[in-house]
């Protein structure tokens, strides 16, 4: 009795050998668990630093004493610098950037990228006053949202993330969300909008886009 006690004994049941393998399986990922984590927390603290110094040149340019063209200029060199103008000008195109031909792309990629600029920089005089404060950050399929709050001037701070991408060697913005709305989605739907309107001419858009850049 006491030899086939010790033998049953010895025999592991089937739920304590899942448990083993459960146990040691957790054991073996827990340090790429904790790797990953690390990693997304590296990425996130990485966006936000970036989001706060682009803040910090952004406040620093609209609330400058330079002159109306010089604070343009400050300001298309850090659009040029830190935003993904060719990535979200294909975003915007969408589905039609692989319909266009070499030329169109290349024409669309130059007036996307003026018409932008344009927007922004023409409404310089608008942002006095402005200033920025980063408050958190979050993963997303699509890159990493770092949400700010905006406050002008009489008015009431406004929620703004800044979609981030950090694949590459140096952080880039991808996309501005404002109070909920995305502004490279809503350009896409604009443009989708136009493009259904002209027999899906990008030909069409490019002629438009001139217009706005005042070529």
């Amino acid at each position: 009795m006491t030899h086939q006690a010790c033998g049953k004994q010895m025999i592991p049941s089937p739920l304590t050998t899942v448990s083993r393998r459960v146990a040691l399986g957790l054991a073996a990922a827990l340090p790429l668990l904790r790797a990953g984590r690390a990693m997304a927390d590296a990425g996130s603290d990485k966006a936000s630093g970036f989001i706060d110094r682009l803040s910090h040149d952004l406040m620093a340019v609209v609330n400058g004493p330079q002159s109306t063209a010089d604070k343009a200029a400050a300001l298309q060199k850090i659009i040029d610098t830190n935003v993904d103008v060719d990535g979200v000008a294909k975003f915007c195109l969408g589905r039609f950037w692989r319909t266009a031909t070499p030329d169109e792309q290349k024409q669309y990629l130059t007036l996307f990228h003026k018409v932008l600029v344009n927007n922004i920089t023409g409404k310089v005089g608008e942002y006095a006053g402005v200033q920025i404060t980063v408050q958190r950050s979050a993963q997303r399929e699509d890159g990493i949202a770092v949400t700010t709050s905006v406050t002008r001037p009489n008015s009431e701070p406004n929620k703004v993330d800044w979609l981030v991408s950090i694949d590459g060697a140096t952080p880039l913005v991808t996309d501005v969300i404002a109070e909920g709305t995305s502004l490279r989605l809503t350009q896409r739907n604009d443009y989708s909008a136009f493009l259904t309107r002209n027999n899906n001419s990008v030909s069409a858009l490019i002629d438009a886009l001139k217009q706005q850049a005042g070529n």
